[in-house]
């Protein structure tokens, strides 16, 4: 089973949640903050990453809730 990570982008003039390799969003949120607590939960459920992006579609963070074999060294949070 391959991992599909959980992504925040922008949609429309407001956020959105997306799995890796959707076509189509997954829920939709006024604001960034809300739309990554949705993603949260979900990413919790599956053990997955949840991958923030800026509204330029940049990457600007991520977290992880599964079984990272790799954890991060830095203790950024």
């Amino acid at each position: 089973m391959t991992k599909k990570d959980i992504h925040v982008v922008p949609h429309n003039g407001s956020w959105a949640t997306r799995k890796e390799g959707a076509q189509r969003v997954g829920h939709t949120a006024d604001t960034q903050k809300q739309a990554f607590e949705q993603a949260r939960e979900q990413a919790k459920r599956e053990h997955v990453e949840v991958v923030i992006h800026r509204p330029d579609g940049t990457i600007r963070n991520s977290n992880s809730y599964g079984n990272d074999p790799h954890p991060p060294i830095d203790k950024k949070h």
